[in-house]
């Protein structure tokens, strides 16, 4: 086989090179000549696979991304011309619940709160915001869940009325914190595409804080940027743009954390992106594996980490009706900052914008960045606190 894919997705060639000759391009460059005779085509989010792309796809036969969301890829275009389709479901799902919960710790830093005390609003709970439900109740938030297709489908607290935890988009927006996790739709009974526009910005109270880490195009960037204007701007976290890779350019001064979508950059995430296409590819064209997700990650840099007992535990959380113990604020975010800094990837954008392809430099470059379950926090004996950070990601 002749295979061409994203020159960003790792362990294509430990993987799939035991049956097909590979070449790599950059993702967002990606040509119809390239894909003259190529029989598997493997992309992340940025490439768009339409028409245009497939022109002279003479002999393709499997396209796989690397990533949940497939509202880059033409499916319906796929099936007419007969040729397989695989995603990544849940791949960088952890990933994105590291990032979050890394911004989390920065924004109470940053305001001077205790979580614990905060609403968090979840709007879209699939697999990147399921995660980060689970990181915000074991910070003690009290968490609200905007999506409408999973409150249908949850069960009914009585006859007449709907999870309590479910809300509309207009409540998720009285939140402290509001966290998007949707795919981009611009059609069907809830499209997303500036599901935040200017009239819910301009009545977004001056103490809230927005996240992004789903598209660029679910925000109106030229709305915020006037109300980053205005006397009483917002806290954001951006990890994601419009007209990705244009930055609009302006607007980052005014961001507390701006990234370039490498919410879900982590080295496991990203191999399991890979690892499920390989596994998907196999069953198409009945290959055998020979390759397992664990032989491709080497060891992280910090492994272990022992908290004195004196300083491990601190307060008491409740969470879904139960209480357990809980490790103080500050020392949670140290813990994260050993495995991952947020700060580091903020400060990489800001000294890189305006440069000559500055945003995909910055992903085709990314350092290696573990996950949180990398790290065992040891407790002692009494493993006071091993519930709360297991929720949060560790390991223990």
């Amino acid at each position: 086989m002749k295979l061409l894919a994203d020159e960003n997705m790792p362990y294509v060639q430990e993987l799939f090179g035991d049956w097909a000759e590979i070449i790599t391009s950059p993702g967002r460059d990606m040509t119809p000549e390239q894909l003259i005779d190529v029989d598997v085509l493997l992309v992340r989010s940025i490439t768009q696979v339409n028409h245009a792309l497939l022109a002279k796809a003479n002999r393709l036969r499997f396209v796989g991304t690397a990533t949940i969301g497939c509202d880059h890829i033409d499916t319906e275009l796929l099936r007419e011309r007969g040729i397989a389709f695989a995603s990544a479901p849940g791949c960088n799902k952890v990933a994105v619940g590291d990032y979050v919960l890394a911004a989390l710790l920065k924004v109470a830093a940053h305001k001077h709160w205790q979580l614990k005390d905060k609403t968090l609003a979840v709007v879209g709970v699939g697999n990147t915001g399921s995660q980060v439900v689970q990181r915000a109740k074991a910070l003690g938030m009290r968490v609200l869940q905007c999506d409408p297709f999973k409150a249908l489908s949850c069960p009914m607290t009585s006859a007449i009325n709907p999870p309590t935890d479910f809300v509309d988009l207009g409540q998720a927006l009285t939140a402290d914190i509001v966290s998007f996790h949707v795919p981009i739709t611009q059609d069907g009974a809830h499209p997303t595409w500036h599901l935040l526009g200017a009239s819910q910005i301009s009545a977004l109270n001056a103490d809230q804080v927005l996240i992004n880490a789903c598209r660029g195009e679910v925000w109106d960037n030229a709305a915020l940027l006037a109300r980053q204007l205005s006397k009483e701007p917002l806290t954001l976290v951006m990890d994601v743009w419009e007209r990705e890779p244009n930055v609009l350019a302006p607007l980052v001064s005014h961001v507390l954390l701006a990234t370039p979508h490498i919410a879900g950059y982590s080295l496991e995430g990203k191999a399991r992106g890979t690892f499920a296409l390989y596994q998907a590819l196999a069953e198409h064209a009945q290959l055998v594996r020979a390759h397992s997700l664990e032989q491709l990650l080497p060891a992280p840099a910090i492994t272990r980490v022992e908290l004195a007992a004196s300083v491990a535990v601190t307060q008491n959380v409740s969470v879904d009706q139960s209480v357990y113990q809980s490790v103080d604020q500050a020392l949670l975010a140290r813990l994260v900052a050993l495995v991952y800094d947020i700060e580091r990837d903020d400060a990489a954008f800001r000294v890189a914008l305006g440069q000559p392809g500055f945003f995909d430099r910055l992903r085709k470059l990314y350092p290696e960045r573990r996950e949180l379950a990398s790290l065992s926090v040891v407790l002692g004996a009494s493993k006071r606190g091993s519930a709360q950070l297991q929720a949060l990601g560790f390991s223990c």
